[in-house]
């Protein structure tokens, strides 16, 4: 037996070849030859407001801005979320205010001083009485005396801030604070006393948490309820209220079964921290050893 090419003309199918008879390649009897375009399937997305794994909280999160600008200053927070540090460049001569106690480190060039506050509000409440101010050029270091979170707040002229006792840590020039009354009852069961921090005026607001910070952005009209222990700072309005809980105390201070929350309504925007300082301390002097 010998093998050789196929008889025929060059480019001439081999012999026996019949289109749609099984021979490799050939196309199945009544095949038109391939659509005019072909793509992959249609992916079906979720609706609005829907994710692979059910409803998405769009106006809960947790705020992650990182660097900004404002006039002579460049800021940037590092070590998000827990052990979250503060870094500003000053230019010549622009200054940045902060609460006592915060600065980790500056350069040479920067210059600091000290200012008190008296007021009589501070002064029934034990509130800071003083802040520290550093004129640039150079760089600070700023940071919250805790682990937790570092957010900057942009403070527009028509919009006022409260912050809570120990949420403060720094601002720029033009922002302003002052203290104001929160009424006997919100004194009273807010966790915040009698006074709160009011913040106004234009620029940049830096506050600090223990814990990551959560920010909630609420439309008109819309209610939410805090634990009082969780609160950071907040632009909507709000009322103190007593609810009941199931099966004994979960709220902050509560033991009884009866507990102390803030009722937000917006419109406004609601900051708070994901850990609450009194329900820590409880915990930590809980695992101290008594003596005796």
């Amino acid at each position: 037996m010998s093998y050789g090419p196929p008889s025929g003309p060059p480019g001439a199918p081999p012999p026996g070849f019949h289109p749609g008879s099984g021979y490799p390649g050939g196309p199945p009897p009544g095949w038109a030859g391939p659509p005019a375009q072909m793509g992959p399937p249609p992916v079906m997305s979720p609706p609005p407001g829907q994710g692979p794994g059910g409803p998405v909280l769009a106006t809960s999160s947790v705020v992650a801005d990182t660097t900004g600008v404002y006039e002579g200053a460049q800021y940037r927070i590092d070590h998000r979320d827990s052990n979250s540090i503060l870094q500003i460049t000053l230019q010549q001569g622009y200054q940045i205010k902060s609460r006592p106690g915060a600065m980790v480190a500056m350069s040479a060039s920067v210059q600091i001083k000290g200012s008190m506050k008296i007021s009589l509000s501070k002064m029934i409440t034990g509130g800071e009485m003083s802040e520290s101010k550093y004129t640039g050029p150079g760089e600070v270091i700023l940071a919250p005396e805790v682990w937790g979170d570092i957010v900057p707040i942009q403070i527009q002229p028509n919009t006022s801030w409260s912050v809570g006792k120990d949420a403060y840590l720094a601002c720029t020039a033009n922002v302003t604070r002052s203290t104001k009354s929160q009424g006997f009852m919100k004194g009273l069961m807010s966790g915040e006393g009698f006074f709160v921090a009011r913040v106004e005026g234009q620029g940049v607001l830096f506050v600090q948490s223990l814990g990551a910070i959560v920010r909630r952005d609420l439309r008109p009209g819309e209610e939410w309820i805090v634990d009082n222990g969780h609160l950071v700072a907040w632009s909507a309005s709000y009322t103190m209220e007593r609810i009941q809980t199931t099966g004994g105390g979960f709220l902050s201070g509560s033991h009884t079964g009866e507990g102390a929350v803030c009722r937000f309504r917006g419109p406004g925007t609601v900051y708070l921290q994901t850990r609450n300082p009194q329900s820590l301390g409880q915990w930590i002097a809980a695992q101290v050893p008594r003596q005796g």
